[in-house]
């Protein structure tokens, strides 16, 4: 869980462009959206959603930074 936290406070320090830049690929905002629940366990947390983020998105996540880096 405290990847997910470290993730979505790196997203925040990313630069505006950077941002604006991906955002068609990446949505930046619910990545620090997802931090916050985690971070401030807002209404708990839920451990099978948590799971499922790693499962289904993490992995695509994972590919499409590497494909903005590697441009």
């Amino acid at each position: 869980m405290m990847n997910f936290v470290i993730i979505g406070e790196m997203a925040e320090k990313l630069t505006d462009d950077f941002r604006l830049s991906t955002e068609q690929q990446i949505d930046w905002f619910k990545i620090r959206g997802f931090r916050n629940i985690i971070a401030h366990n807002y209404f708990g947390i839920d451990a099978e959603e948590v799971w499922q983020v790693i499962e289904n998105n993490l992995p695509d996540l994972e590919n499409k930074i590497r494909n903005i880096l590697s441009d």
